[in-house]
């Protein structure tokens, strides 16, 4: 069953495949992949941590830019916060709360995503859109 999202019919909610459940390690790379937030190009990535799977969108709120220092590579050297690499702010990886830095109160834009018979998958909003890529 897809979870309701506000704002969308069901119809609109079909699940997105990341990747299977083991290729999230617990605080290791993030899978990254490519979405349409308000019908523009943007990345958005998902991790494991503390056992739990949480995407995000790839967007520093400091100053609107993809934050990986590496392509997946999120976390501090202690494996403990999100770092934006290139103005070090931080990031509660459970919730994308800031915790320190130039990044204020606010928080990473969640991706929805859930973990279900070996897979992790991530569900469109209104405002969040799979690429459609051309068949042709």
């Amino acid at each position: 069953m897809n979870p309701a999202l506000p704002g969308d019919a069901p119809e609109a909610v079909e699940p997105q495949r990341l990747c299977r459940s083991d290729e999230l390690p617990e605080r290791g790379r993030a899978l990254v992949w490519d979405v349409l937030e308000y019908g523009r190009p943007a990345r958005a990535f998902v991790m494991r941590f503390e056992g739990r799977v949480v995407a995000y969108m790839n967007r520093c709120l400091h100053v609107p830019t993809e934050m990986d220092w590496q392509e997946g590579e999120f976390l501090d050297m202690d494996r403990r916060y999100i770092l934006c690499s290139i103005h070090g702010a931080a990031y509660e990886p459970s919730d994308g709360r800031c915790v320190g830095g130039p990044c204020g109160r606010g928080k990473l834009a969640a991706v929805t995503v859930r973990e279900e018979g070996g897979e992790v998958y991530w569900y469109p909003s209104r405002d969040i859109r799979p690429v459609v890529f051309d068949a042709t």
